[in-house]
């Protein structure tokens, strides 16, 4: 056995590798003051995004600025209330949205799509106007896979852009969404992709690009990776478990890295 003590290891700042809350120290069997402030801070963000009142007027107007036509539409959730407890009435649309799409439908679309609130409407008004931004640019340079049709609904669950994506007769929904808000972000931002959406379709058939926020997914990025998969999963004609998201070996040697401010 050798006399020599085992040098100690350098300590590593965990925090400088993550937002997730570690190494916070302690103050007698508990955490310190500022730690436990910051959660409560953090967790009150999270609450308020949940009931956060969505905007639909005004992200209308933004996306029409880009030239966009947009339709507005509605789940049967009546308030959110309504939507939180019940989250099979964020995947139905209301009898009015439904014959307001199906009157704007007369030609079916490749590409629809779809804006909601989900579970953080600010997410969709920090970010989701400058990822269409982003996106309408990449897919211009194929007018196959140009969308059709912007719809912004209200009280809206992933699954609803499955009606609004059958009744637009579209071959593929983008759903942008505001996701479950945590609390290193309150504001994220998802994508979800459906290759012949239709009302029953599974997690399992569709593709997501999550994490689009300030610390997270910028948006040049995200628009590269929905692009992609746009391109890719209507060639293949599928999304989901079917079509592995390659776009990373595909990308820019120098991608942009727009991020909000």
């Amino acid at each position: 056995m050798s006399d020599k003590s085992v040098p100690a290891r350098p300590t590593i700042d965990l925090k400088s590798f993550t937002p997730a809350r570690v190494a916070l120290g302690r103050s007698g069997a508990s955490v310190p003051t500022s730690a436990l402030l910051d959660f409560t801070l953090d967790h009150a963000r999270a609450r308020d995004a949940v009931h956060a009142v969505f905007d639909a007027p005004r992200l209308v107007a933004d996306l029409r600025a880009l030239g966009l036509a947009v339709t507005e539409a509605r789940s049967q959730a009546v308030d959110r209330r309504d939507y939180l407890r019940r989250p099979d009435l964020g995947r139905q649309l209301d009898s009015g949205s439904a014959e307001l799409l199906a009157q704007s439908a007369s030609v079916p679309c490749r590409l629809a799509i779809v804006i909601g609130d989900g579970l953080s409407a600010a997410a969709v008004h920090a970010h989701a106007v400058a990822v269409v931004e982003r996106l309408l640019t990449l897919l211009a340079e194929d007018d196959a896979v140009a969308p059709g049709h912007v719809v912004v609904a209200s009280g809206a669950r992933v699954a609803l852009g499955d009606e609004i994506g059958a009744i637009l007769g579209a071959r593929m929904v983008v759903m942008l969404i505001g996701e479950r808000p945590g609390l290193s972000a309150p504001d994220s931002l998802g994508a979800y992709l459906t290759f012949a959406p239709q009302p029953g379709r599974s997690d399992a058939e569709r593709n997501c690009v999550s994490n689009i926020h300030h610390a997270g997914l910028s948006y040049d990025e995200a628009a590269f990776k929905i692009a992609w998969l746009v391109r890719e999963g209507m060639a293949r004609e599928v999304t989901g478990v079917a079509l592995k998201d390659e776009s990373a070996d595909r990308a820019p040697r120098r991608i942009g890295t727009a991020r909000p401010e």
